[in-house]
């Protein structure tokens, strides 16, 4: 009986791991080509084939084996580095570098990346 359950919570996080993967590889692919580039990150096409043999994988090889480790390595880098830096320059929700723009007021020659600059005034 406790083995029984233990399969069923495996199976579960498999599932959850599965569509973790599946999020980040629609994620991919529906980001703009040239949002990766401006990112300095791979090309699109390289993350598709990453995420999309992730999923695949996370599917097929049950999770208590080294491949899909694997491949959940390379989702949660998607999603921790790829991710916010596409988004951040595509202006994706969550505020992009020109909505933060428009919310300052002109900026002034003596102001520095925290602010204006008093030189020790």
């Amino acid at each position: 009986m406790l083995v029984t359950q233990f399969f069923g919570v495996v199976a579960l996080i498999s599932w959850a791991l599965f569509l973790f993967a599946a999020f980040a590889f629609v994620d991919a692919a529906v980001r703009r080509e040239d949002a990766y580039r401006a990112a300095n990150k791979n090309k699109k096409s390289f993350w598709l084939i990453i995420l999309g043999i992730a999923a695949v994988v996370m599917k097929l090889f049950p999770i208590l084996s080294f491949l899909p480790v694997i491949g959940l390595v390379a989702v949660i880098v998607y999603m921790v580095d790829v991710r916010p830096a596409v988004r951040e320059v595509s202006g994706g929700r969550g505020g992009g570098a020109v909505r933060r723009l428009r919310g300052r007021s002109r900026a002034s020659s003596s102001d520095g990346p925290y602010g204006p600059y008093n030189g020790r005034r």
